[in-house]
């Protein structure tokens, strides 16, 4: 599971990241809020997949999915990529919780 929500997180900071100049040349968002708050939601995505080894590490996982998704009434296509990547965030979670251990080997 860790593995396929580290690369969920991984690839939605490089996003995260490049809607920074997205909003400000676009959609004329002050570059001081725009680096603020794209850059805090990219570098906790990252902090975040190091922190996946906890338990709690996931609600924060959803609470970046719903920033993510919130990042849309700023840039209007973020409405979908965070809903992408929300819809992501829960598949790479099922899977990880559907698969079947390895079995040990058992000793001699």
């Amino acid at each position: 599971m860790r593995a396929l929500a580290s690369a969920v997180l991984a690839f939605e900071s490089i996003v995260l990241a490049l809607a920074i100049p997205v909003a400000i040349s676009i959609y004329q968002v002050n570059g001081a809020v725009a680096g603020w708050v794209g850059g805090l939601l990219a570098i906790s995505c990252l902090v975040v997949t190091a922190l996946l080894r906890f338990s709690w590490a996931i609600y924060v996982g959803w609470l970046i999915q719903v920033a993510a998704i919130a990042a849309g009434f700023v840039i209007p296509a973020m409405f979908f990529l965070g809903a992408m990547f929300a819809a992501l965030w829960w598949w790479a979670l099922k899977l990880g919780r559907s698969a079947n251990p390895v079995p040990a080997i058992p000793a001699p």
